[in-house]
């Protein structure tokens, strides 16, 4: 299963229009931060769309969180405000390990990050539309799942 991770949109689509087109996933997941382009960008995915509410998605019925099962893998989907995000992503890894969950995967920094350390993985996606890590180039992640085995990779714009 091919899933595209990314976040941080911003009302900025065009950058995930392109992707969408290009890569054809079979699912996206959206980490926060669409600002209300939900339909959107659901209708350009041509596949499922989970996405989860960040802190510029004012009045907005999405849920904070979501917990999904991928490929017998348990994927907990948050957009990382409430877990200190910025300062880095301890506090997230130790709320994925309560819940039980494989996966942590969030967004907020607009910095792309694969950390598979301390027992879980946390995966942020950067921003495809505002990055803010050194060169500022717009990025995704494609997750690329089977039962037992699981590859993320940073991709470029």
């Amino acid at each position: 299963m091919k899933i595209l991770i990314v976040s941080d949109t911003h009302r900025k689509n065009e950058n995930y229009f392109n992707v969408v087109r290009m890569q054809t996933p079979d699912m996206v997941i959206h980490c926060g931060d669409a600002e209300g382009c939900e339909s959107v960008l659901s209708e350009a995915a041509g596949c499922p769309l989970h996405i989860v509410l960040g802190n510029n998605d004012f009045f907005s019925c999405l849920p904070r969180e979501l917990e999904l099962e991928v490929e017998g893998y348990k994927v907990w989907v948050t957009h990382g405000h409430n877990y200190y995000v910025s300062m880095g992503n301890e506090t997230i890894k130790r709320e994925a390990i309560a819940k039980g969950v494989d996966i942590v995967l969030y967004g907020h920094t607009h910095r792309p990050v694969i950390d598979r350390s301390g027992g879980i993985i946390a995966v942020n996606p950067g921003s495809i539309s505002y990055p803010r890590q050194d060169g500022h180039r717009p990025s995704y992640v494609i997750m690329e799942a089977e039962e037992g085995r699981v590859h993320f990779t940073i991709e470029y714009i």
